[in-house]
């Protein structure tokens, strides 16, 4: 099972929760590939932590989709399923939608300039088609929206679906293209403008276009 020899042991404290994020991160970019074999003890080793932590951590990702336990005989990394995209997104696209018309009268101007200046930052990433950054720098743009909401509920469903967004756009190498950026645009003039109605709108239509991008860029 190939580990990055260069991974930083974990701090036993609060273990199971670095155990969890490393582990998630590893299967959404693919260190540990679709249909793989973990070994708990040889992650256990990797990390710096008992095996108890990485048996914890596994459970999580069971429940939440990303291995598959079968006791007795191993436990392997879940395959990407393509069409899940369909069920993935629109949720998602709906508790963004929400998250941008709660975070609009608690977003201040200097969080509104440091949205513009991740919008410039992506769309950097995308001109020089460096695909898998812009991937990033698209959901730390969300990530500060869906912050500003500031509703513990939202976010907690945000990061579950968007954990498999993003596993299933870096699998198929999504690429992301001006409307995007345009997108964010518009977004944050809404923003600015303390619209509402238009800010969800607009957040709602850039996470269901998604969908039709997925669609052509598997068709190609």
């Amino acid at each position: 099972m190939p580990i990055p020899s260069n991974s930083a042991k974990l701090i036993r404290k609060s273990a199971k929760e670095n155990v969890l994020m490393q582990l998630q991160q590893w299967i959404i970019d693919g260190t540990l590939t679709p249909g793989e074999k973990i070994n708990d003890k040889e992650l256990a080793e990797a990390l710096g932590v008992s095996r108890t932590p990485v048996r914890e951590a596994l459970q999580l990702l069971e429940v939440q989709g990303f291995v598959k336990m079968y006791p007795g005989k191993a436990t392997q990394v879940t395959e990407v399923d393509k069409e899940s995209i369909n069920e993935l997104l629109p949720p998602l696209a709906a508790l963004q939608s929400m998250s941008a018309e709660l975070a609009i009268p608690e977003l201040t101007d200097i969080q509104i300039f440091q949205l513009e200046q991740t919008n410039h930052r992506f769309a950097e990433a995308i001109r020089t088609e460096n695909y898998f950054t812009a991937l990033k720098i698209d959901e730390e743009f969300h990530q500060m929206i869906v912050d500003a909401a500031n509703n513990t509920y939202i976010h907690k469903i945000i990061d579950s679906l968007q954990a498999h967004v993003r596993r299933l756009f870096f699998h198929n190498s999504i690429i992301l293209t001006e409307k995007s950026v345009q997108d964010h645009v518009h977004i944050i003039n809404y923003i600015k403008e303390k619209d509402r109605t238009k800010a969800s709108l607009a957040m709602r239509e850039n996470w269901l276009r998604a969908i039709e991008e997925f669609q052509s860029f598997n068709k190609a």
